[in-house]
């Protein structure tokens, strides 16, 4: 096939053509594009609302009875469950490899069939979760009163929704839409009536209903009542009662009807002024750019629809940070490109160097093809990718072009050369890059959250490498078979020419006057050699058990959005959390205050947004939650130097410590694996979790660094728990009759719910506030008999106090809970920590013997990925002597390659002690990609040094020439790898920071590994040739044989 496709240079063509038209079309159309990639386990969910039921209630009425019903259904991989105030949600990870539509379908048939659940419950909902992602806020904001801020949010909202662009909209900080229909309980008696009389009056009345069809000579007419009422003056007509003299009594006479929202209030201000806001989602394969454009052009087409006192503004864009991101990475590319295009330029012949280059983009254009076949999307890690393999991709072409050069020198038959020169080191450049391809295979089955962001890199390094395999082998020799002798200028060369030839020769004096007496000391002292970088191996370990280089298992992707979350007390009243939120945001306030970039002379704090009364993501009203955020200006927009996490130590430090506050959590960082310390308690025994969660808090506050300790075990509010008292059974009463009377007064009967638009509004009946306000209230509260009498409730029934969690979570059908705290990852060693953590666990439950604990969060993520380490580089280094055993066709020879794996290390180790960052795990899977360059060039001097000898000369000449041989290629492989990286490692943008241990250890791993390959092959060469003759002298030996002398290569395999 190479003869064929070099001989017929239109198929080449063509071939190259369609590789690049496939990966242009791909790239506009099919690829979307977002800033990380979204990790999203393939889960069931059954949500059940029962609205304000308490979590106890929720877990023992609803919990428990599904977790039963499903829990021994085989597809289910693992189950957990969350019950707070009003809701509980039940979720089931599908199994790896089990059909979630088939396990969806199972849940909904077992719980369908439940007749258990309250009656008062809302029908479950058995759902998969929709993966959406958020790309942007609209912010309306400005000087008017709630309920036209709402109209207009909701106006916005749906008028957003309807833009082809975009698909998913909805409304964070705004109060649900209610109609509440307040009656005394003075007038529900002056006219005979209940609560449960007007709801069921609302009922019967505020329909609309199909009541068949007539079937007419003329044709079918159909009948319907249509009498639902949707707004205030539409129930306020319906009629309540009718006397016996005619009179009616209407809902609008009986009751005040309030058409406004739901009781709970809910505040957000953006800016200092009152807000809403509609979130903006992109689904499956919409675009975050296209939708951000199509967000940004409907605003600047309708700005001036709204009233002079209304801004909007936008939150949180996405797509400007992707926008930053793809230039900045896009930007690192084109230099490293660049780069690696002047090096091949001085180095190689301007026909080789300029197909060399040619073959880069072909090659990423071939994966971009095969992106959205492989689940990648354009992001900073699969754009990292590229950048990853832009030196790498060129090394087999560089070999295939300098070997087919070579031919030509010798016989200058263009077609001959080429054919000759890519056959023969075919064999070494494809088995080269298949052991690079196994060295990224261990990235796609890194298990846990972190497998997405390396499955990103591999699938874009893998098809590259590959595509740079075929055009190497097909396309390159069909372009170089025209190469042509240089010209000769004569005394005066033109300055490329002459810089070429510069450098040529400077290359060819270093290798003859530095490499090869150093390579001949080496190698004539080749124990000493080794034992040499044996000693600097065992140093460059040193530095990290000594910890002058620190491991850190996932680094901070710092955030260009800070965020402060309160928790109050369980209970504590609105007014009490909006004096702590607005103190936050005052904090806020003087940090943009303070920060001016003194260039562009605003703040580097753009926007500022805090929430009172409503958890992130939610819509119902919680008194004890708030939150403050605010937006920072991207590094590369101002000259102010100063990180988001300094930023966040100065706010936290300016708020100083705050009363009656359960939790307060500050964050600005993204895309973290979990968090840094998540202890995981689970037991039946909930005296002994609530015992060890507060000697594991205790235990926690000890080490230094750590902060933010916390637990989901928070109390709940304060309960009134009601039992009947004996009077109350002797006239007919049960304990569910009277708590859903006592439900129906204070909470409210839900009569019907309605549909407004894209609203669904519940129609409420309760007694108005001032009746449901106090103890006293309740002992008033009239219950009707069985009879149809009334009695008072504290004539039946006593309240005592109580209380209970907040939330309740379970695992695996037991109560759980998690003890989390964040650390300073720039002074503790979390190893050393999570060491002493562990032993003082073991310790704790010795004493608790019912309780069982793991580590969770960015623990477990760290279990879970160097478990698959494990294993997967044990195949990785099996797989690779498998592909280095079969050209060699020696058992033995894998070994000279592969033994300097370990010392390969030593650059990528040394790099990070030297650019002083710590290790992480993207630095270990750097290391991981290294040992496939590394191999690949031991591969093509192994290689060479086999040809030498079978062509019959000396094997300790061959040896001592290979290294001189192929100085060039091994030279310029490494540096176009470590030129490609150059950019990456002086990036300066937040979130590209962390892929710069990455590329330290690739690119320092590459340049240290190209000394490796000069100097440690050769003398490992030799050493097993030491070895060899040494047991073919001591079977002779024994068998009293003459001890035979050297042998050629080929009788030693």
């Amino acid at each position: 096939m190479i003869a064929w496709f070099a001989r017929n240079h239109v198929a080449a063509n063509l071939l190259l053509l369609m590789i690049v038209i496939a990966g242009v079309f791909t790239m506009l159309r099919l690829v979307p594009v977002e800033v990380f990639p979204t990790f999203e386990l393939e889960t069931v969910n059954v949500s059940v609302a029962y609205r304000a039921a308490t979590p106890e209630d929720m877990e023992t009425g609803v919990v428990n009875k599904i977790e039963e019903a499903i829990a021994d259904l085989p597809d289910i991989e693992s189950l957990s469950s969350r019950a707070s105030e009003g809701s509980a949600t039940v979720t089931a990870e599908v199994r790896a490899g089990a059909d979630p539509q088939k396990l969806l379908n199972d849940i909904k048939s077992r719980v369908d069939a439940l007749s258990t659940l309250p009656a008062d419950a809302e029908r479950p909902v058995v759902e998969r979760p929709l993966i959406k992602r958020e790309v942007l806020s609209v912010v309306v904001f400005g000087d008017l009163d709630e309920k036209e801020l709402n109209e207009l949010a909701r106006q916005v909202r749906d008028e957003l929704v309807r833009l082809p662009e975009l698909t998913q909209t909805d409304l964070e900080g705004v109060r649900p839409y209610e109609i509440g229909i307040e009656v005394s309980e003075h007038k529900l008696r002056q006219f005979g009536l209940t609560l449960n009389d007007v709801a069921s009056v609302i009922q019967a009345q505020s329909i609309d209903l199909s009541a068949g069809r007539i079937r007419s000579p003329s044709g079918e007419i159909l009948l319907r009542a249509k009498a639902q009422a949707y707004y205030y003056g539409q129930f306020s007509s319906i009629v309540v009662k009718r006397f016996e003299d005619g009179s009616e009594l209407t809902l609008g006479e009986l009751a005040t009807i309030d058409d406004g929202f739901e009781e709970d209030p809910i505040f957000t201000r953006f800016n200092g002024k009152l807000a809403a806001v509609v979130n903006v989602y992109r689904v499956g394969d919409e675009s975050a750019i296209q939708v951000s454009d199509a967000v940004h052009a409907y605003l600047e087409d309708n700005r001036e629809r709204f009233p002079p006192n209304i801004d909007i503004g936008i939150w949180d864009d996405d797509a400007s940070i992707i926008r930053a991101r793809i230039q900045t990475l896009l930007t690192n590319a084109w230099q490293g490109a660049l780069l690696v295009s002047i090096l091949l330029g001085l180095f190689l012949r301007p026909v080789i160097a300029f197909w060399v280059v040619v073959g880069i983009p072909v090659t990423f254009m071939g994966a971009f093809a095969l992106m959205p076949y492989l689940g990648v999307t354009v992001n900073v890690l699969s754009l990292f990718g590229f950048i990853l393999v832009l030196g790498i991709v060129v090394d087999d072409a560089i070999v295939t072009g300098e070997n087919i050069y070579s031919h030509y020198s010798r016989d200058p038959n263009g077609l001959a050369a080429a054919i000759n020169g890519t056959k023969e080191v075919s064999v070494p450049v494809v088995f080269g890059i298949l052991t690079t391809v196994v060295a990224f295979l261990p990235f796609v089955f890194i298990e846990g959250r972190l497998s997405v962001l390396f499955a990103q890199v591999a699938f874009v390094v893998i098809p590259v490498l590959l595509f740079s395999l075929l055009e190497s082998k097909l396309i390159l020799p069909a372009h170089l078979k025209h190469i042509k002798q240089l010209k000769d200028y004569g005394s005066r060369p033109p300055l490329l020419v002459r810089l070429q030839r510069s450098c040529a020769n400077g290359l060819v004096w270093f290798v003859q006057h530095i490499y090869r007496p150093v390579v001949n000391a080496c190698l004539n002292r080749r124990y000493l050699t080794w034992f040499t970088f044996v000693c600097v191996f065992v140093v460059t370990i040193g530095l990290i058990s000594q910890g002058w280089t620190r491991f850190v298992f996932f680094p901070r992707i710092q955030s260009e959005t800070a965020r402060a979350t309160l928790y109050m007390e369980e209970g504590t009243p609105l007014v009490e959390t909006q004096k702590v939120v607005r103190r936050i945001e005052q904090a806020a306030f003087d940090l943009q205050a303070k920060y001016i970039d003194p260039v562009t002379g605003e703040s580097i704090i753009e926007n500022v947004l805090a929430t009172e009364g409503v958890a992130r993501g939610s819509s119902s009203g919680q008194s004890h939650v708030g939150a403050v955020r605010f937006e920072i200006m991207p590094p590369e927009h101002r000259s102010l130097s100063i990180d988001s996490a300094t930023l966040v130590r100065e706010w936290r430090e300016n708020i100083g410590p705050i009363v009656g506050v359960d939790q307060l959590n500050f964050r600005a960082e993204i895309g973290r694996p979990g968090d840094p310390i998540d202890v995981q308690l689970v037991s039946q025994d909930i005296n002994a979790l609530n015992d060890v969660a507060d000697k594991v808090k205790a235990r926690l506050a000890t080490y230094e660094g750590v902060f933010d300790i916390s637990d989901n075990l928070s109390d709940g509010k304060q309960e009134l728990q009601i039992t009947l008292l004996p009077e109350a059974e002797l006239l007919g009463f049960t304990l569910s009759d009277v708590t859903r009377q006592v439900r129906q007064a204070f909470y409210g009967n839900e009569a019907q719910r309605i549909q407004r638009g894209r609203d669904d509004i519940r129609v409420m009946v309760r007694y108005p506030v001032e009746e449901r306000a106090s103890l006293s209230d309740l002992d008033e509260l009239l219950i009707t008999t069985p009879s149809g009498d009334q009695t008072r409730f504290g004539d039946i029934a006593v309240a005592t106090w109580g209380r209970s969690p907040s939330t309740i979570y379970h695992v695996e059908q037991d109560r759980a809970v998690n003890v989390i705290a964040d650390i300073d990852k720039t002074s503790v060693n979390m190893t050393l920590l999570t060491e002493d953590l562990v032993g003082y666990l073991d310790e704790l439950l010795l004493q608790y013997p019912r309780v069982q604990v793991s580590l969770e969060g960015e623990a477990a993520e760290q279990r879970d990925s160097f478990t698959t380490i494990l294993w997967g580089g044990a195949l990785v280094l099996f797989a690779i002597y498998t592909l280095l055993a079969i050209p060699f066709g020696s058992y033995s020879q894998p070994f000279i390659v592969m033994s300097v794996i370990p010392f390969a290390f030593i650059g990528a180790i040394g790099g990070h002690w030297l650019m002083g960052i710590d290790l992480s795990m993207m630095s270990i899977m750097g290391m991981m990609a290294l040992v496939g360059i590394v191999v690949n060039d031991s591969l093509v001097l192994v290689d060479f040094i086999n040809r030498k000898v079978k062509e019959g000369m000396p094997i300790e000449m061959a040896v001592r020439e290979s290294g001189a041989a192929r100085f060039r290629p091994v030279i310029l492989t490494s540096l176009t790898t470590f030129l490609g990286l150059l950019p990456l490692l002086f990036e300066t943008s937040t979130q590209a920071q962390f892929l710069i241990p990455m590329a330290i250890s690739l690119g320092f791993g590459v340049l240290f590994a190209t000394f490796i390959t000069l100097i440690l092959i050769p003398c490992h060469y030799l050493i097993l040739e030491d070895v060899k003759t040494g047991i073919v002298r001591i079977k002779a030996f024994f068998r009293g044989e003459e001890p035979p002398s050297k042998k050629p290569l080929e009788n030693l395999v």
